[in-house]
C-alpha cells in the first residue's frame, strides 16, 4: 500500500423584533466598510473606492496564501517534483487516477479531435464495451485543461501534471474569495471576509482534501458553488436595478452550469438547494420572481449540462427536476395558498406541501420507466438504509455504508472546530438567527386586519423584517449541516460555508445590534468598537495560537514510497500486450489505467448498473467460489490477467460484516469468517475463498490459472482459455520477491 516516509534530514428604545434589520437595510451607506454596496448604488467617491480596493487585494491575498498552502502541502507529502513519472501517477489514488487518465489520454492524441473521437467512442475502460465518456463521467474539465495545454505556448517549462495540479489548487483560491465575498456581502465588513478565509485555511482538515485528492469530482465542483451562493447572495439583496439583476442572474446560471457540470452527485446537491429556496417561498421570505429564477436558474443549468453529456438520461431522471416542475405546477395551481387565518394557511401549507412530494415522486417514477433509468438505484438503497428503513444486504448499498466517508459525522470534528474558534461564535449565530426566522415566519403568516392597500404595504415591511439573503444563507447551512452529519463526505460542501455564517454572526451588524439592546447598552460608538475589536482579537488569537503550528507543518518534509505498487505497475508496462484486459479491485485497476494504459473490466465510476453488476462478479475472485465459476466469471468479462491483493483477501481495517469478503458472502447467502454471530438463513460455503485457494497450485486452479507476477503485496495470473489445450506453455515472465 501506498506510504510516505519522512525524508533523510528534514525537520436607548429596545426595537421591535427585525427592526434591526431593517434600520441595516436604510442605513448601509454609513459605514465605511459598506462600500461594496454604496458603488453599487451609484457612489464612486475617493474613498470608496479605496476601501473597496483593500477589501478585495485582502480577499485575493488570502486566496492565494490558501492555494500555496495546499500547494506546499502537497509537494512536502510526496516530494512530487523529485519522484519519478510513475510515482506520481500512483498517487493519483483511485478514481483520481481514473480522471486523471483522460487528461493524459488526450494529450498524448495525435489530434484534439482524435482525442475526443476515442473518449466519444471508448473501449479501454471497460472490456468487450464501447461507451461514451463524456455522456457517463463528468471529465469535461479534464477535456479543457487539456485543450488548453495544447494551445498555450507552455510545454517547454510546465509539466502536464503541473498545469493540471495548479489549476486544481488555483481553484482552492476562487473557493476562499467566493466565502470571503459571502461573508463580506452579509455583515457589509471586509473583516467578515478576512475572518471567513483565516477559518477556512486553518481548519483545512475539515474544509477540505485537495492536497490528497486533488482529481476528486468536488474539488472543482464546490469553488463554483460557493460562486454561486454568492451570487445568490447579491442576487437577493433589495435596490438592484434591473441590468444588476439581469447581470446576476446570468452569474447564477454560468456559475451552477460549471458546478452541475463538473460533478455527478450535482442533482442531489440541488436538490438540498431546492428545497431551501421552496421553506423560504413557503414562509413568504422571498417574492414570486425570485423564487421563479432560482428554480429556472437550476433548470437551466441541468438541462445545459445534459445537452453537453449527450442526453445523459440520469439528469432528466433526477429528483431536483422532478421537485422544481411538482413545485412551479402545484404553486401555479393552488392561487389561494396565501390567505386566510395563522391555522387555516398552516394546513394549506401542510396539504400544499403534500402535494409537491406527492407529484414529485409519481413525476420522477414516471421520469424513470419511460427513460429505463437504473443507474442511480444503488444511491437511494444506500439512502434507505441510511435512514433504518430496513436492513439490506444488496452488495451495492453496503459498499457505501461500510466506507468510513459515508458513515455519520465524527464527534471529534466538532472539537477541532471548536479548537479554533469557529464552533462556538457559529452555534450563536445559527441560533439567535433561526429564532429571529421563526418570529418572522410567523409574522408573514398571520393575516392582517386591514384593507387590501395596507396589507400590501404591510406584507412588503414583513418581508424586509427578516433580509431574504441572510435567510437563504441560514437555512443553506442548516440543511446542508443536517447534510453533512448524516454523511460524512458531504461535510465539505458545509464547513466552508460554516466559516462564512460564522464570520458574519461576529462582525454582522443585526446581531450585535440584537445582544447590545437586550444588554440595554446599545449605542452607535460602542457598535462600531464591537464589530471591528472582537474580529480583530480573534484574528490575533489564531496567529498566536496556530502560526507556529502551521510552520511546524510545513516544515515537515516526506516522500512517497510505495515500491509494491511501482513494480507491479513497471512489470505490466513492460511485460503484457498493450491490449491485456486487466481485472481486480475497482480502486487498483484506475490506477493501472493511469499507469500502463492496459484495458479494464471495471472501474470506480460506480454509475451505471452493468457496471455495478460486473464489479460484483469480478470481486468473486475474494469470495468463496469454485475456480471453475471464477474462470467463467473472468473469461465472460474479457480479462486476461487478475491481480489479487492481500490487502483485500486477508483484511482488518474494517469491522467484521464490512470487509469485503464480508460483503460478498452475505451476498451470496454464505456464512462470512471469524468469531460472531450470523444470520440463521446463511450457509456455510461449498468451496474455500478463491483468493487463498489459489496461492496452494493445486491442479484445478493451476489447470486454469498461471501465476506471472508476485510481491509482497499483489498476485497476477494469466486467466487460462479452455478450449486451447496447451499443457506446456512459455512461462511469462514473472518477478518473485
Amino acid at each position: 500500500m501506498t506510504a510516505l516516509r519522512q525524508r533523510k534530514g528534514s525537520k436607548g428604545k429596545e426595537p421591535p423584533v427585525g427592526a434591526e434589520f431593517q434600520s441595516h437595510q436604510s442605513n448601509c451607506c454609513t459605514d465605511h466598510h459598506h462600500y461594496p454596496e454604496r458603488m453599487l448604488h451609484g457612489d464612486w467617491s475617493w474613498e470608496a473606492i479605496i476601501w473597496t480596493s483593500i477589501g478585495w487585494s485582502v480577499s485575493v491575498g488570502l486566496g492565494l496564501l490558501c492555494c500555496i498552502y495546499v500547494a506546499t502541502l502537497h509537494e512536502n507529502d510526496l516530494w512530487f517534483s523529485n519522484i519519478k513519472e510513475v510515482e506520481r501517477e500512483i498517487s493519483f489514488r483511485t478514481e483520481c487516477g481514473l480522471y486523471y487518465s483522460y487528461y493524459k489520454q488526450m494529450l498524448q492524441a495525435p489530434s484534439i479531435q482524435e482525442g475526443l473521437s476515442d473518449l466519444i467512442h471508448d473501449n479501454l475502460t471497460e472490456s468487450k464495451r464501447t461507451i461514451n465518456l463524456l455522456q457517463r463521467m463528468n471529465i469535461y474539465q479534464e477535456v479543457f485543461l487539456s485543450v488548453l495545454y495544447r494551445s498555450l505556448p507552455i510545454q517547454s517549462y510546465l509539466e502536464p501534471v503541473y498545469f493540471y495540479i495548479y489549476t486544481v489548487f488555483s481553484l482552492q483560491a476562487v473557493y476562499v474569495i467566493a466565502l470571503y465575498l459571502t461573508a463580506w456581502l452579509l455583515s457589509g465588513s471586509w473583516l467578515a471576509g478576512t475572518l471567513t478565509g483565516v477559518w477556512y485555511i486553518l481548519n483545512r482538515v475539515d474544509t477540505t482534501r485537495v492536497e490528497f485528492t486533488i482529481s476528486l469530482r468536488e474539488n472543482w465542483s464546490l469553488p463554483f458553488l460557493a460562486l454561486q451562493v454568492t451570487a445568490i447572495t447579491c442576487y437577493l439583496r433589495p435596490q438592484l436595478t434591473a441590468l444588476q439583476q439581469k447581470v446576476l442572474v446570468w452569474l447564477m446560471y454560468v456559475t451552477t452550469f460549471c458546478f452541475c457540470l463538473t460533478w455527478q452527485f450535482n442533482q442531489f446537491i440541488l436538490l438540498v438547494q431546492a428545497l431551501v429556496i421552496y421553506t423560504l417561498d413557503c414562509v413568504d421570505l422571498l417574492t414570486t420572481t425570485q423564487v421563479t429564477t432560482l428554480y429556472l436558474v437550476q433548470v437551466s443549468g441541468l438541462l445545459s449540462v445534459w445537452l453537453l453529456q449527450f442526453c445523459n438520461s440520469m439528469i432528466l431522471g433526477s429528483l431536483v427536476l422532478s421537485f422544481i416542475v411538482a413545485a412551479l405546477f402545484v404553486r401555479h395551481c393552488q392561487s389561494g395558498l396565501k390567505s386566510g387565518s395563522l391555522l387555516v394557511r398552516l394546513g394549506k401549507l401542510l396539504l400544499h406541501s403534500a402535494m409537491v412530494f406527492l407529484l414529485t415522486f409519481t413525476i420522477n417514477y414516471l421520469a424513470k420507466k419511460a427513460l429505463q433509468l437504473r443507474s442511480d438505484e444503488h444511491i437511494f438503497k444506500f439512502i434507505k438504509s441510511k435512514l433504518g428503513l430496513g436492513l439490506t444486504r444488496d452488495f451495492d448499498a453496503s459498499l457505501y455504508l461500510c466506507e468510513e466517508a459515508f458513515g455519520l459525522l465524527p464527534l471529534d470534528t466538532l472539537d477541532r472546530l471548536a479548537s479554533t474558534l469557529l464552533l462556538h461564535p457559529y452555534s450563536l449565530t445559527l441560533l439567535l438567527l433561526s429564532g429571529m426566522l421563526a418570529v418572522a415566519a410567523l409574522q408573514n403568516l398571520r393575516p392582517k386586519g386591514s384593507p387590501p392597500e395596507e396589507r400590501k404595504g404591510a406584507a412588503e415591511g414583513q418581508l424586509n423584517a427578516f433580509r431574504p439573503d441572510v435567510a437563504y444563507n441560514l437555512l443553506h447551512t442548516l440543511f446542508y449541516g443536517l447534510l453533512a452529519f448524516s454523511t460524512m463526505r458531504m461535510k465539505y460542501i458545509w464547513t466552508g460555508h460554516m466559516c462564512a455564517v460564522a464570520a458574519y454572526g461576529v462582525c454582522g451588524k443585526e446581531l450585535w445590534t440584537l445582544l447590545l439592546t437586550t444588554l440595554r447598552c446599545n449605542s452607535k460608538v460602542l457598535l462600531r468598537l464591537v464589530r471591528y475589536a472582537v474580529p480583530l482579537v480573534m484574528i490575533g488569537c489564531l496567529y498566536y495560537k496556530f502560526w507556529p503550528k502551521l510552520m511546524e507543518e510545513l516544515s515537515e518534509l516526506r516522500e512517497f514510497y510505495d515500491p509494491d505498487t511501482v513494480e507491479l505497475m513497471t512489470w505490466i508496462s513492460t511485460k503484457t500486450p498493450k491490449r491485456a484486459v486487466f481485472a481486480g479491485s475497482m480502486q487498483l485497476l484506475a490506477g493501472i489505467k493511469l499507469c500502463t494504459g492496459r484495458v479494464l473490466t471495471n472501474h470506480p465510476h460506480y454509475e451505471d448498473k452493468d457496471l455495478r453488476e460486473r464489479t460484483k462478479q469480478v470481486y468473486q475472485v475474494y469470495a468463496c467460489r469454485s475456480p471453475e465459476e471464477v474462470h467463467d466469471i473472468l473469461r465472460a468479462a474479457g480479462a486476461d490477467y487478475v491481480v489479487l491483493e492481500n490487502s483485500i483477501c486477508y483484511e482488518r481495517r474494517h469491522r467484521r460484516g464490512c470487509r469485503l469478503r464480508d460483503l460478498l458472502d452475505l451476498a451470496n447467502g454464505h456464512i462470512m469468517d471469524g468469531p460472531g454471530e450470523n444470520d440463521p438463513d446463511l450457509a456455510p460455503a461449498s468451496h474455500p475463498r478463491f483468493c487463498e485457494a489459489i496461492k496452494t497450485d493445486t491442479v484445478a486452479y493451476t489447470a486454469l490459472f498461471t501465476r506471472t507476477f508476485q510481491n509482497k503485496t499483489f498476485h497476477v495470473y494469466r486467466v487460462k482459455k479452455k478450449h486451447k489445450k496447451i499443457p506446456k506453455s512459455s512461462p511469462e515472465p514473472s518477478a518473485t520477491q
